[in-house]
């Protein structure tokens, strides 16, 4: 796979495509699913919760992390997991922007 040239993409493409990578996934869609139903933060549920090994889980959430979608606070030998509110904010904002464009009424095919 080539190397991808994401400075030739507008700044709200990149963006979007980065948002975008957070749903790339069924787990990582579960743990937000969960993390927004609990509505709190979350140290060791996930595994149970998920169904999938630690290190898996641990590696979503880290790709949430680096996202900037959940952020975590250690919490004695435990990294506790929530919604970075922030940033969701401004992620669904990016997106309903884009996900709101009307096709238009010429048609195509």
């Amino acid at each position: 796979m080539g190397i991808t040239k994401t400075e030739i993409f507008t700044d709200q493409q990149n963006q979007i495509a980065t948002f975008a990578k957070a749903f790339g996934h069924p787990a990582r869609v579960a743990i937000l699913q969960h993390l927004f139903k609990i509505n709190a933060c979350i140290c060791g549920d996930l595994v149970e919760e998920i169904g999938l090994a630690q290190p898996t889980i641990s590696q979503h959430l880290k790709e949430l992390k680096n996202l900037g979608l959940i952020k975590g606070n250690i919490e004695g030998t435990s990294v506790c997991y929530c919604i970075h509110k922030e940033n969701w904010t401004k992620m669904k904002a990016v997106m309903l922007q884009f996900l709101d464009q009307d096709i238009s009424e010429e048609k195509c095919c």
